[in-house]
């Protein structure tokens, strides 16, 4: 695999984790006006995890169209990418909600 496929697959796993490791909206703006006892609620979440799938989506469909020919995809494609995002974003989750402070 070249080596934009593993930077896209390391940047994946990173920006999966990114939602459940911190309070703030994409681990740099601050919700406090938003924030139940000082915690980032699961829509918040769940919203950030959607937004960054779609932010590298297009990352990659630019570093595609700079190596050469871009491919065109159908929904089966964008629904297991979907999956193997969460399945990414499962050790993030598993610190945030599962394991005990």
């Amino acid at each position: 695999m070249p080596i934009a496929g593993w930077f896209i697959v390391g940047l994946a796993w990173f920006s999966a984790n990114v939602p459940f490791l911190n309070q703030r909206l994409f681990g740099v703006l601050p919700l406090s006006w938003v924030l139940a006892k000082g915690r980032k609620q699961i829509g918040w979440r769940l919203l950030e995890l959607i937004l960054l799938y779609f932010a590298l989506g297009a990352l990659s469909f630019l570093l595609e169209a700079q190596a050469g020919n871009v491919f065109v995809q159908s929904w089966p494609f964008y629904a297991v990418t979907f999956c193997f995002f969460l399945v990414l974003a499962f050790p993030g989750f598993v610190f945030c909600y599962l394991m005990k402070r």
